[in-house]
């Protein structure tokens, strides 16, 4: 009998074929190789009710929120990637306990990978694909799990939580405002963190809080959209019981929310997307002013880091009209960071951040400043309330919990309507199908971010070099590149280098993008790319019914001419899933490829190998505040965060980059593609360095693509693919 690692009574969770949830009290057992549970404490030959080996295979599957009966339970489904439907679903009353298992079960899974790894044997990556998701939070019964799919594969770097997927990303329609205060892309990014700042200015203190008001973005936001405000204050309490507090809508919310009055659940989209009903109670002048409701998305998801994100954002929902007596307000965006801070004298801290941009409607009274900014301070004034409450309370016994409404439906009744909704890439607004199939944040970018990556490459006893090391750079980036005849190459998209233009591309300044220094592995110091590898020579703007794979293989494309001057070329083809489905393709090309040179590792080498080190750094350097702070710009391993097809040619590789896969790449995207015309984004492709010979990093190219129209794409000519 192998050793036990963890036990302790958790709750089974699932739902029943008529679509009613169920929970059982239920006792599990975690040994080196096998999860367990029991009816009862087990005690000598004991059967378990059912049992699931645990190997280097296996996820941790973050289900996130589950409501039943108005108790909120934390859901984690734990499976193996290779036989996804025989799955262990296990929940707790509590977040804490939720933490404390996922972390037992991930730490056997690494012991797994690390004991296979050194036997030599290696796992094979993206063995399921799913038209969904790569395997982030699925629907909330055992049943759906087809919505899971493979996760990203196994790399020396076991703190990255690949064993782990917390949830989807934030429903392209809820901005993720937090970015901009996220400390790893602060470290990152110090210039970023600079640019950041600028759009907030301290308005006054109140009640021990600092509050923040939005700084004008020139035109970028609508005129009806009034600013964003921001409170700020610190907590003496753990973000988890913080968290807790802020996600229930029960009876202890009248204790620290004096704008709250009522407030249910309308439905649940998954576990960490919920759209509710919220009744404010607002003390302007009550006998004149109508009082005012919401209906809004709610998603939330919790860093690697240990904080907390809850965003939200009003949607209209066919359960939750507008009721007699109430004038329905509209919350652009909001929400709340809980972030951890250093403890003080034993207790713990926490830092609270409330954002609100709201527009109370209403005739006459809607257009009076005094009336928003009022309302607005007494719905920021819950961080105070928050303080207090924790400052006054010893310990939170009762289980956090949120009202059902009693009209409300089931989801699969409510998509059906919602299906009649679905919007073109042109509109702002979403279905409740798309939210599904998108929600993120706070984007993949934060999911995967380069800055949360435990370095294990190096020696990490070794003194660090010299600090004249630090300032060398490689040959390939002091001299010159020998030139290209850039006239031979040519692409749909066309290229333009004047920084008003628009539906065009250009080469994008290395310098504007961070990567690894030489002393990476010492100080996790970064410093600024430099000059490229490769030329960047050609962009194509494709668009087709189903997906287009292999267009490298396309007759007179940049790929095939740079063959046939016998030139390498390195494809990335960017698939954007849709009714209509979109691809941009980079053509980046050089001389050829040094021999033993890591990109010429990444081109040769097995797609494990790649899928651990092709890196994505975005930006969005004009667009509006709300996108900019949802894309970020924290570097992405692309292998880990959506679906990658490599195709070797006999003078090039393609990388097939599926966004399609992902639902927290799905959603970032789709957000872009909303206002795509309005953007102009920023992309650079490395292949990331781990031990001191490979570092410091240096770019493979960098692309800007400035107010891309969607009808200029077109459809492409591709003859049968014969690779495979």
């Amino acid at each position: 009998m192998s050793k036990v690692v963890y036990e302790g009574w958790m709750v089974r969770y699932g739902r029943r074929k008529i679509g009613r949830s169920y929970i059982h009290m239920r006792y599990f057992v975690l040994e080196t190789r096998l999860l367990a549970y029991y009816k009862r404490k087990p005690q000598d030959n004991v059967v378990p009710i059912k049992t699931l080996p645990i190997d280097g295979n296996c996820r941790v599957e973050d289900r996130g929120l589950k409501t039943h009966h108005g108790h909120m339970v934390y859901v984690l489904s734990v499976y193996n990637k290779k036989d996804k439907y025989n799955r262990v679903t296990m929940a707790a009353f509590n977040i804490q306990e939720a933490l404390i298992w996922k972390e037992k079960i991930e730490s056997i899974i690494d012991q797994h990978q690390e004991s296979q790894g050194t036997n030599g044997n290696k796992y094979i990556s993206f063995e399921y694909k799913s038209d969904m998701d790569n395997g982030r939070n699925a629907s909330s019964s055992d049943r759906e799990s087809q919505f899971s799919a493979a996760e990203d594969e196994d790399d020396s770097h076991p703190n990255l939580l690949r064993r782990t997927t917390i949830g989807r990303g934030p429903p392209e329609s809820v901005f993720d405002w937090t970015k901009e205060i996220d400390s790893d892309l602060a470290n990152q990014n110090g210039s970023n963190q600079a640019f950041s700042r600028k759009y907030w200015r301290l308005l006054q203190c109140q009640n021990g809080l600092r509050i923040f008001e939005e700084l004008p973005d020139g035109d970028l936001l609508p005129k009806s959209c009034s600013r964003a405000m921001k409170a700020v204050g610190v907590v003496e309490a753990s973000c988890e019981d913080i968290f807790e507090l802020v996600m229930s809508m029960d009876a202890t919310r009248f204790e620290w929310d004096c704008s709250f009055q009522y407030g249910s659940l309308v439905e649940e989209v998954d576990g960490h997307t919920a759209i509710l009903y919220h009744r404010l109670q607002l003390d302007w002048f009550p006998t004149l002013v109508w009082p005012r409701d919401l209906c809004y998305v709610r998603y939330w998801r919790r860093n690697d880091d240990g904080s907390y994100v809850v965003l939200f954002r009003s949607r209209e929902h066919e359960n939750c009209g507008s009721l007699p007596g109430y004038v329905r307000a509209h919350v652009e965006s909001g929400g709340f960071n809980i972030s951890p801070l250093k403890p003080l004298n034993g207790r713990p801290r926490t830092q609270v951040q409330h954002l609100m941009q709201i527009d109370l409607k209403g005739w006459g009274v809607g257009y009076v400043s005094s009336f928003q900014q009022h309302c607005l301070f007494q719905m920021l004034n819950s961080v105070a309330g928050l303080r207090e409450y924790f400052s006054q309370t010893d310990e939170r016994t009762a289980a956090p919990r949120i009202p059902v409404m009693v009209n409300m439906t089931s989801a699969s009744v409510s998509s059906k309507k919602n299906q009649k909704l679905q919007d073109t890439p042109h509109r702002r607004t979403h279905s409740l199908d798309q939210i599904r199939a998108a929600n993120k944040n706070a984007s993949m970018m934060d999911e995967y971010s380069d800055d949360e990556e435990d370095f294990q490459g190096a020696d990490q006893e070794a003194m660090p070099p010299s600090p004249e090391h630090e300032m060398k750079k490689t040959a390939l980036e002091e001299e010159p590149l020998d030139q290209i005849d850039f006239s031979i190459f040519s692409g749909n998209l066309r290229r333009d280098d004047r920084d008003n233009s628009r539906n065009c591309w250009r080469i994008s300044d290395g310098n504007n993008f961070r990567v690894r220094s030489k002393n990476f592995c010492y100080d996790k110091s970064k410093i600024p790319a430099g000059k490229p590898l490769m030329d960047l020579v050609a962009v194509d703007w494709f668009k087709d019914t189903k997906r287009m794979d292999h267009v490298a293989r396309r007759p007179g494309c940049a790929a095939q001419v740079a063959s046939e001057k016998g030139l390498f070329s390195l494809v990335v083809n960017v698939q954007v899933p849709g009714s209509t489905h979109y691809s941009m393709v980079f053509y980046f090309v050089m001389k050829e490829l040094t021999s033993g040179s890591l990109l010429q590792r990444f081109v040769d080498g097995d797609d494990e190998f790649r899928n651990s080190r092709m890196k994505l750094i975005p930006s969005v350097p004009k667009g509006s505040w709300i996108v900019r702070q949802s894309v970020g710009s924290t570097p992405c391993l692309l292998g880990k965060a959506v679906d990658c097809n490599y195709i070797r040619g006999p003078k090039y590789l393609e990388i097939d980059v599926d966004i399609g896969s992902s639902t927290v790449a799905n959603g970032v995207l789709g957000l872009v593609i909303g206002v795509i015309t309005s953007l102009v984004v920023d992309m650079a492709f490395l292949v990331q360095g781990n031990t001191p010979d490979e570092l410091p990093e240096q770019l493979i190219g960098a692309v800007r693509a400035s107010h891309i129209e969607l009808s200029s794409a077109i459809v492409p000519k591709l003859e049968p693919d014969t690779s495979e």
